[in-house]
């Protein structure tokens, strides 16, 4: 499973409001995709030799193991070979490349926090090496886990810096390992926000123990020093006050929510995980300030015996976690019912426990959908349909969909004067998708007429010929996160 600390949004976002074209994000978007669906595009299969650059799954034989190495750093040298060329190793000395070093030093941190606080040897729990591939790609705007090794990327100098600078990155990606190991959440609505969350708070909790910080005096901010100085942005996220870490032209605001009152359905950034884990993020940062000391000491804990005693599952959502985290702040505490009384009160606060009003909502039923949806036009008008993919209609679209070999899709870009073009944004299983009607192919052509014209609510597709026109589209559409589609 790939998860990354970039959500596609504010990468869309980017793209769509800069004055650099191509800009890098564009690329991460494409790369992230292909990485997401677990299908790279190998140099062979293009036509290269191995030495060109092209995303490339881990191969373990590649992977030279120390015998006692706790972690070992990589370079892609801005190729998207995994897992590159070894460049240091526990026992080696500074290399004098930031990035190396920043990687080097940041995994020991957040290994540190699991081996001493929590007694967990790596993100297995047994000791296995921790491999870290640094400058990955040109420019690449993102890190991830991808369910084998950790992966950063340089940024592009002009939104993001290097996403090694802030550590609490690196703390994020292990944690999703940590994740995938023990309760193995999947990454997908409310399950999916927690694992998130979870990554945010583990993250937050290493960097608030390297600086010897108590709950009440850290700045609860996730990714603080990412951004290039210009950007009106204090960090990615804020656990303390979702929804306020930026604020940017070029990166709209922080659509973070930090209470179910204000839960986003939404089939965009796979139903949300990114915006609903401001949520479970700021019932952490309750907790914590509601015990008081350090976040390490009884929330952590409390959290972490949650996620790996067993009551965690890969569908459990908001509420099934909170309750796990009650039960073990019972467990660890018996004496001090207190304890567990915070930890139910920070629940309550976001509106997950505790609630009997409809601000509690259930969790969004997982995908057995296909949405579409089309800006643009000489109106501008966004309009999406939605198709259950268990009707007769909905089957007939996946056959059509699934012809399609979306691998080595390249939307082209737009052309100057024509914005009465069209754009589609698909969302299918774990596929994001934005084209415009120029370069859709026509089984999806097909499927759109069909899902337009079909779709309950949604009516015919007022223009609307066999499928979509030809000609150029206008790509710079509004993001609007919760409702509209992306890759």
């Amino acid at each position: 499973m790939t998860c990354s600390i970039i959500p596609s949004y504010l990468l869309r976002r980017i793209a769509e409001t800069a004055e650099r074209t191509p800009h890098p994000c564009e690329n991460t978007l494409r790369v992230d995709d292909r990485i997401r669906r677990g299908r790279p595009r190998r140099p062979e299969a293009a036509g290269m030799s191995s030495d060109q650059p092209g995303p490339r799954s881990i191969a373990p034989e590649t992977i030279t193991q120390q015998a006692d190495a706790k972690r070992q750093i990589y370079t892609a040298d801005n190729t998207e070979n995994l897992p590159g060329t070894l460049a240091r190793r526990d026992t080696d000395p500074e290399t004098g490349d930031a990035a190396v070093d920043e990687a080097w030093t940041s995994s020991a941190q957040i290994w540190d926090l699991y081996a001493d606080v929590f007694d967990r040897e790596s993100v297995d729990g047994r000791g296995s090496t921790v491999t870290v591939t640094v400058h990955y790609g040109q420019d690449y705007d993102n890190a991830f886990w991808d369910g084998s090794q950790l992966v950063f990327g340089d940024g592009d100098g002009e939104i993001f810096e290097r996403f090694t600078k802030p550590m609490d990155v690196m703390g994020h990606e292990f944690t999703h390992g940590v994740t995938e190991d023990s309760a193995g959440l999947s990454y997908d609505g409310q399950p999916g926000a927690l694992n998130e969350s979870i990554s945010d708070v583990f993250a937050s909790i290493c960097k608030q123990r390297v600086n010897q910080e108590a709950a009440e005096e850290a700045d609860w901010l996730i990714g603080a020093g990412l951004f290039a100085p210009g950007v009106n942005a204090r960090a990615l996220r804020s656990m303390k006050e979702p929804g306020t870490a930026y604020d940017d032209p070029r990166l709209g605001k922080d659509p973070q929510v930090a209470s179910m009152a204000d839960y986003v359905d939404t089939t965009d950034d796979n139903g949300g995980v990114h915006i609903n884990s401001g949520i479970p993020n700021h019932a952490f940062y309750l907790a914590a300030t509601k015990l008081g000391g350090n976040s390490w000491e009884q929330a952590g804990p409390i959290w972490y015996q949650a996620l790996t005693g067993g009551a965690v599952s890969t569908d459990t959502d908001f509420a099934g976690f909170a309750t796990a985290t009650v039960k073990a702040a019972e467990a660890l505490y018996p004496d001090s019912p207190s304890v567990a009384q915070s930890i139910s009160e920070a629940w309550a606060e976001v509106g997950v426990l505790g609630k009997t009003d409809d601000t509690n909502r259930p969790p969004r039923p997982r995908s057995r959908t296909v949405a579409i949806s089309r800006s643009g036009g000489f109106a501008g008008v966004t309009r999406t349909a939605e198709v259950d993919l268990d009707s007769d209609v909905g089957r007939r679209i996946s056959q059509l969909l699934d012809r399609v070999d979306f691998d080595d899709f390249t939307p082209a870009a737009p052309t100057p004067g024509r914005p009465d073009r069209f754009v589609y944004r698909l969302s299918y299983g774990d596929l994001q998708l934005t084209v415009g009607e120029q370069d859709v192919p026509p089984e999806l052509g097909e499927a759109i007429k069909i899902a337009f014209s079909r779709s309950p609510g949604s009516g015919p597709v007022p223009g609307e010929q066999a499928g979509p026109a030809a000609g150029n589209a206008q790509r710079r559409q509004p993001p609007g996160v919760g409702t509209s589609l992306g890759r």
